[in-house]
């Protein structure tokens, strides 16, 4: 059986896994055959996805898999919210699961887990090519190791009311964010209905001061992991934030939460937001009218031509170093999700991208209209979002094009650096929200609050390099 447990009763006891498909290729070490064996147990930990449909195919993929391959999969999922101080609680009793997904990159568990080099070699080898902002979040290169294994992504786009924009002379949306801010007021003060980029200590707000400080040509960090935060582009980005503000948001910005920008979507009270699809996917089942109104744009472009945004979930698998006995199973496992990736695709309503485009399509049936042609993930991933299998009926034709080439302006946490610990430790803690919000709101300069969180920045950064996880110099 699968559960949504507490996190109290998370670390007393485990719930059972239980929806298949056809397998993906054979083992990665020889201590996982299909030869009579004694019957082993792998232990899955994974967060509550926001498509519900994907974990009602996933519970049952993994009891599948178990049968296959004589093994009984236990499949834990917990609130988002729980599964950081959870996995630490583990590492801390020394046990637990054997194999745990983060939405994030786990880059400050390095210690306390597994080098999985041997299997992202091996991934490569089979699969092609992995996608570099994808590698970016689960290898560090001053260190060289691959904490965890990033099977897949989520892109994330802007979504806006077509209708709203198309009143102020944009029906396709802003390409910049100075259309954003110039055309969003309009809205404002024309039709009444606010912009919905946040400013608040939670993950969607964190993605978007991110997109927008790489779309000024700055960030936190270079490639050679030094802090760069403190410069005059980075002033202006807050600067603009706080135009932003003043003239499309309203102060319940301040104190949104991850459900508060597609919340407002739906409800027909912003005309933009940086999301993933999946607020379109409510907006389908819950207000069609809405949805249909939902059309997309790709990072929007700076004031030289820049334009990022920040990969909305990473899916990042790690292994603790307390289940070095089941590792064999928990590669294997991910080997074989990786070769079923069209379903991954297709049961999260196209919100979970691959990171191995090359990857071939199985054959035989696959619980879908197979695309016709389609040799690799690639073709299929094209052929979705170029023709929506979800749309509803009367929907506009290839609302997803624009995402198409999302990898090409899609960055992992740290861009164009590594997804360190250090960044995470900044991405955790909030560091830029922060510092945009004490500038909207009229607390400091932005000279002032730059200043203030880049020293933050060189805290953590300096913290992480005396422990030997992260390069460049103090």
């Amino acid at each position: 059986m699968t559960g949504r447990i507490s996190r109290r009763r998370f670390l007393r006891t485990t719930g059972m896994g239980t929806v298949g498909l056809a397998l993906g290729p054979a083992i990665l070490t020889s201590g996982c055959t299909k030869k009579k064996a004694a019957r082993r147990t792998l232990r899955l930990l994974q967060w509550s996805h926001f498509v519900p449909r994907y974990d009602k195919w996933f519970d049952p993929y993994c009891k599948k898999w178990g049968e296959e391959h004589n093994v009984d999969v236990i499949v834990d999922h917990i609130s988002l919210s729980d599964l950081r101080s959870t996995f630490a609680s583990e590492v801390a009793a020394g046990r637990g699961h054997d194999l745990i997904e983060f939405i994030d990159p786990p880059s400050d568990f390095e210690p306390s887990v597994l080098d999985l080099s041997d299997l992202n070699q091996e991934a490569v080898k089979r699969f092609g090519a992995q996608l570099p902002a994808t590698t970016k979040s689960s290898y560090n290169p001053f260190t060289k190791k691959y904490y965890g294994f990033c099977h897949g992504w989520t892109i994330d786009p802007g979504d806006y009311r077509k209708s709203l924009w198309e009143k102020v002379g944009m029906p396709d949306g802003p390409r910049t964010w100075e259309d954003l801010l110039v055309y969003s007021a309009r809205i404002k003060s024309q039709l009444g209905v606010q912009n919905g980029i946040g400013i608040s200590q939670e993950l969607d707000s964190n993605m978007a001061e991110r997109a927008l400080l790489w779309s000024f040509d700055t960030g936190t960090q270079d490639e050679g992991e030094q802090v760069i935060l403190d410069n005059p582009k980075t002033v202006e980005a807050v600067k603009y934030m706080t135009e932003l503000y003043q003239k499309t948001l309203t102060p319940e910005v301040f104190s949104w939460n991850p459900a508060s920008n597609n919340q407002l979507l739906i409800a027909g009270k912003a005309s933009y937001i940086l999301n993933s699809i999946s607020a379109y996917r409510s907006a389908q089942k819950d207000v069609p009218e809405i949805a249909k109104d939902v059309f997309f744009t790709p990072a929007l472009k700076g004031p030289r031509g820049s334009g990022w945004a920040c990969q909305h979930v990473i899916y990042v698998s790690v292994i603790p170093t307390f289940a070095k006995a089941n590792a064999d199973l928990a590669k294997q496992f991910l080997l074989d999700l990786c070769a079923n990736y069209d379903r991954a695709m297709w049961e999260s309503e196209l919100y979970a991208s691959p990171s191995f485009f090359n990857a071939p399509v199985p054959e035989g049936d696959r619980g879908y209209t197979r695309v016709e042609g389609a040799k690799i993930l690639r073709d299929v991933f094209n052929a979705w979002f170029a023709n929506d299998p979800y749309a509803l009926p009367g929907e506009a034709k290839g609302k997803l094009l624009p995402l198409q080439d999302a990898e090409k302006w899609s960055a992992n946490v740290g861009h164009p650096g590594p997804a360190s610990p250090a960044e995470g430790e900044i991405f955790g803690t909030f560091v830029l929200p922060n510092m945009f919000a004490r500038v909207a709101q009229g607390k400091q300069s932005a000279e002032e609050s730059v200043k203030q969180a880049a020293a933050e920045c060189r805290k953590i950064f300096d913290k992480w390099r005396a422990q030997g996880l992260v390069g460049g110099k103090g």
